[in-house]
C-alpha cells in the first residue's frame, strides 16, 4: 500500500514527467494532504503551482485556485489538459454558453481544477460562493499571495476579501503562494488570508540560472542594440516606464531588423490578446512592455529580461527579472540605470495621506538605486533583501564577473569630498560631478563658479566621476541620505582625507567578461545545436495543431536533454525530464522518429547512460560515521534486523527501507533472494517484460495484484 507521498511521487512522474520534487514542493504538499493550511514562498520558476496542482489530483473533491490574471488561467489551463487533467477557468473572456458549461463541468464532478479570478470568487451577493458551497471542494489556492498586502508591490483590494474563504470553509484547508515578500508582506498574509495556524513553506530565492548586469543609462539603445544583436533568435522581455518609450522602442526594434511587437494598458484588448499570443507561440521573439505584462506569464523559454528604466522596489525587479530562465536554462537580467530614474520616480512613490506607507515606498526605491550602484555581488543583495544568506558570491553577476584594479585615488577623493564641503552638502550626485567638471550648464550656480574648486575634474570623463563616487559612498568617505531628492554628504572618515591624513584606494575596470548567448542545462554533454533546432521545429508544429504556446508540448530545457542523451527507445525517453505518460503517448513516436533520423544520419548512438538521476536532497541526515540513509537501513539489515523492524527504528514506511535496500543488489552488497521470496521473482520479471516501454511501475503493480509490493518489484528491476 503505497503512502500519501509516495503516491504524490508518482503522480509527479507519470502525470508531469519529473524524477523528484524540488526545494519544499515536498513538504507543502504533505502538509495540505494532512489538511493543513499552509503559505509557500518559492522563486519564480521554482513550480510553486504544483504544490496545490498534485494535492487537487489526491483529493476527491475540486481545488478552486483564486488568480489574479486572466493570461494565468489560461496558460496553467493549457498546461494541465496537455498533461491529461481536467482543468477549466472560469473569465470574461468567455462567453455565455462558454461559462454555464464550465458549470456542469463542476456539478458533475469532472473537473480537478478550477481557476478564477478574485471579482469572480467574491461577486455581489456571494453567488458563486454559494454555489460552490453545494460542490464537493476539497482545497482553495491562492496564487499571487504577496497582492493582498498594501506594503507590497502589486497590491489589490479585493484580495482583501478573501478571509472570508476560511470562516466560511474553516475545514478546508488553503494554501497561499507568491515569489516574492518580504517580512512585512509575509505578515499581511498570514493575517490578511487568517491562515493563524498555518506552515510556513521558504524555499530559496535564488535563481542562480540568471546572470544579472546592471550598466550605465548611457547611450542605452546603443548598449541594447549590441546586446540583441547576439540573441536574435532567442525571447525576450524589454520593460519600459511609459507606454509612449513602449511604442517608440518596439517600433524603432522592428526597423533595425528585430522581431517585436509592444504591449501595455493603453493598447485596445484584441491588440493585447493578439501581441501576447504572438510572443508566446514563439511567432514574435521580443516583447516590449510596462508592467503591465507578465505576471503570471507561463512561458518557459524566455532567454532574457531587460529594463530600460528601473523598477521601483527590488519585489518588482526580483519578480519582473524572474520570468527569465523558468525552464532553468541559463538566461540574463540586464538593467539600464541612473540615478535621475530614482528621482524620477520619488514623485510616484509618495501615497498621497499616507505618510507611513509613503516612507516604506521611498525606502524600496532607495534601496533599488542601491542595488543600481552596487559594487559588491548583486546576488547576494537580492537574496539578503529577502532575509538570505548567500555564504559566497556567486560568480554569475557583473560585478563577480568583472575584474577591478586598485589604485591610490587620494587626489581623486580629495577633489570629491571638496566639492561636496564646498557647495554645502546640499546637492546630488549629477550636479557634483557636472560642478567637478567644469560644466557650463544653467543648473550650475553662480556663486560655485567662483569656488576653486570648480573644474578641477575636468580631466576625468562623467562616466567615471560617478563611478568613483559610487566607490567612496560605498567605502563610507561620503554617504547619501534617503528622502525625495537625495544629497550627499561628508562622514566622519572625510576629514582624514581631506587634511592629508588618510589615504583612499580606489577601483577601475581592467577586465569585464564577455557574456555570450547560450542554453545551459542539467546535462552532462554538451547538447546538439542542429538536432535541438529540429526537435523544436516539431514542437512548434504540434503546438500549432493544438492551439497552445510550444513550451506547453515540451520546454526547451526538455529538448536540451534530449539532444543531449539521444534517446533512441521508448524507455529511454521515458527517462528525459518532462515526459510524463500523456505526452509519451502524444509526442513520444515523432520525437523519437526526429532523434533517430539524425543519429543515423551523423552515426550516433544513445547517451542515456551517461544521464545521472537526479537526486533528491535527503531528508535524513547523515550519521556520525557520515554514513548516508541508505547505507543505514543496509546495515540495521546486516545487524540482522528485518524490514518491518527497521522501518520502525528509523520511523518511516517499510516500502521506503525496500527501496533502500533495492539499490545494493546493482553493487552486490544484497542479493535479490534477501528481498523477494524465490517463487515471486518469474512473476515479476514476465510483468516488468510485458510493461517494459512504459517504463512506470503502476500497470506492473496493478497487473500482479495485492500480493507483490513496489520494493520487490524495484528490487527484481535492479536485478535485470
Amino acid at each position: 500500500m503505497l503512502t500519501d507521498i509516495e503516491k504524490a511521487r508518482e503522480i509527479l512522474k507519470h502525470q508531469f514527467g519529473y524524477d523528484s520534487f524540488r526545494m519544499n514542493q515536498e513538504p507543502a504538499i504533505a502538509a495540505l494532504l494532512d489538511r493543513r493550511d499552509c503559505v509557500v514562498l518559492m522563486p519564480t520558476g521554482g513550480g510553486k503551482s504544483l504544490c496545490y496542482q498534485i494535492p487537487a489530483l489526491m483529493f476527491d473533491g475540486l481545488t478552486v485556485v483564486i488568480s489574479p490574471l486572466i493570461a494565468l488561467m489560461k496558460d496553467q489551463v493549457d498546461a494541465l489538459k496537455a498533461n491529461g487533467v481536467e482543468a477549466a477557468f472560469l473569465n470574461s473572456t468567455q462567453s455565455a454558453p462558454e461559462q454555464v458549461q464550465v458549470f456542469r463541468d463542476v456539478r458533475s464532478g469532472k473537473l480537478k481544477l478550477l481557476y478564477v479570478a478574485p471579482e469572480r470568487l467574491l461577486q455581489s451577493g456571494d453567488q458563486f460562493l454559494d454555489f460552490i458551497r453545494g460542490t464537493n471542494v476539497s482545497l482553495f489556492a491562492i496564487d499571487e499571495a504577496h497582492c493582498i498586502s498594501s506594503w507590497g508591490h502589486d497590491f489589490r483590494p479585493e484580495y482583501l476579501r478573501l478571509a472570508i474563504l476560511k470562516k466560511e470553509f474553516p475545514h478546508i484547508p488553503v494554501i497561499a503562494l507568491t515569489a516574492t515578500a518580504d517580512k512585512l508582506v509575509r505578515k499581511d498574509i498570514f493575517e490578511r488570508l487568517a491562515l493563524d495556524n498555518a506552515e510556513l513553506f521558504i524555499s530559496s530565492f535564488n535563481r542562480p540560472n540568471i546572470s544579472y548586469t546592471v550598466e550605465p543609462k548611457r547611450n542605452s539603445y546603443g548598449q541594447l542594440l549590441h546586446f540583441l544583436a547576439e540573441r536574435k533568435d532567442q525571447s525576450g522581455i524589454i520593460y519600459c516606464l511609459s507606454r509612449n518609450s513602449v511604442d517608440s522602442l518596439a517600433a524603432d526594434l522592428r526597423d533595425e531588423g528585430f522581431s517585436a511587437l509592444s504591449y501595455h494598458a493603453g493598447l485596445e484588448k484584441q491588440t493585447r490578446d493578439r501581441h501576447q499570443t504572438a510572443f508566446l507561440t514563439d511567432e514574435t521573439k521580443i516583447i516590449v512592455a510596462t508592467i503591465a505584462f507578465g505576471m503570471g506569464i507561463d512561458k518557459s523559454n524566455v532567454r532574457f529580461v531587460v529594463h530600460m528604466d528601473l523598477p521601483k522596489n527590488i519585489e518588482s525587479y526580483y519578480q519582473e527579472t524572474g520570468r527569465a530562465g523558468r525552464d532553468g536554462l541559463e538566461s540574463e537580467a540586464l538593467l539600464f540605470f541612473s540615478w535621475a530614474d530614482v528621482t524620477k520616480l520619488k514623485g510616484f512613490a509618495e501615497v498621497e495621506g499616507d505618510l507611513r506607507q509613503s516612507e516604506i515606498m521611498l525606502k524600496k526605491l532607495d534601496l533599488m538605486g542601491k542595488f543600481g550602484e552596487l559594487r559588491t555581488c548583486r546576488r547576494r543583495f537580492l537574496l539578503n533583501y529577502f532575509s538570505e544568506e548567500l555564504t559566497d558570491d556567486c560568480g554569475n553577476c557583473d560585478n563577480c564577473t568583472t575584474t577591478f584594479e586598485k589604485f591610490d585615488g587620494t587626489i581623486i577623493a580629495q577633489k570629491a569630498l571638496s566639492a561636496v564641503y564646498r557647495t554645502g552638502q546640499r546637492f546630488g550626485l549629477s550636479y557634483l560631478v557636472d560642478f567637478l567638471r567644469g560644466s557650463q550648464a544653467q543648473t550650475i550656480r553662480d556663486e560655485h563658479k567662483n569656488i576653486k574648486t570648480y573644474g578641477v575634474g575636468a580631466d576625468i570623463p562623467k562616466h567615471n566621476w560617478f563611478d568613483y563616487f559610487k566607490d567612496l559612498i560605498g567605502q563610507g568617505y561620503l554617504a547619501q541620505t534617503e528622502g525625495t531628492y537625495p544629497v550627499v554628504v561628508l562622514t566622519e572618515k572625510s576629514m582624514d582625507v581631506l587634511g592629508g591624513r588618510s589615504q583612499v584606494e580606489l577601483r577601475k575596470v581592467i577586465v569585464r567578461e564577455e557574456k555570450k548567448a547560450k542554453l545551459v542545462a542539467d546535462v552532462s554533454l554538451p547538447y546538439i545545436q542542429d538536432l535541438f533546432d529540429e526537435l523544436r521545429q516539431v514542437r512548434t508544429a504540434f503546438a500549432r495543431a493544438e492551439n497552445v504556446p510550444p513550451y506547453v508540448v515540451f520546454s526547451d530545457a526538455t529538448l536540451v536533454e534530449m539532444a543531449t542523451y539521444l534517446p533512441q527507445a521508448d524507455w529511454e525517453l521515458r527517462k528525459i525530464s518532462g515526459v510524463g505518460d500523456l505526452k509519451f503517448d502524444k509526442y513520444g513516436a515523432d520525437f523519437l522518429r526526429t532523434i533517430r533520423d539524425y543519429s543515423v544520419k551523423n552515426g550516433l548512438e544513445s547517451r542515456i547512460g551517461l544521464k545521472s538521476p537526479k537526486r533528491e536532497r535527503s531528508r535524513t541526515k547523515r550519521d556520525a560515521n557520515g554514513k548516508d540513509t541508505y547505507r543505514i537501513s543496509l546495515e540495521m539489515f546486516r545487524d540482522g534486523k528485518n524490514i518491518p523492524q527497521i522501518a520502525a527504528e528509523r520511523g518511516v514506511q517499510p516500502s521506503t527501507v525496500e527501496n533502500h535496500l533495492a539499490r545494493f543488489i546493482t553493487t552486490g552488497e544484497v542479493t535479490l533472494e534477501e528481498l523477494v521470496p524465490p517463487h515471486k521473482v518469474y512473476p515479476i520479471r514476465q510483468a516488468v517484460i510485458k510493461f517494459n516501454e512504459t517504463g512506470a511501475l503502476s500497470p506492473i503493480k496493478e497487473f500482479l495484484g495485492e500480493d507483490y509490493t513496489y520494493g520487490e518489484i524495484r528490487a527484481v528491476i535492479a536485478s535485470m
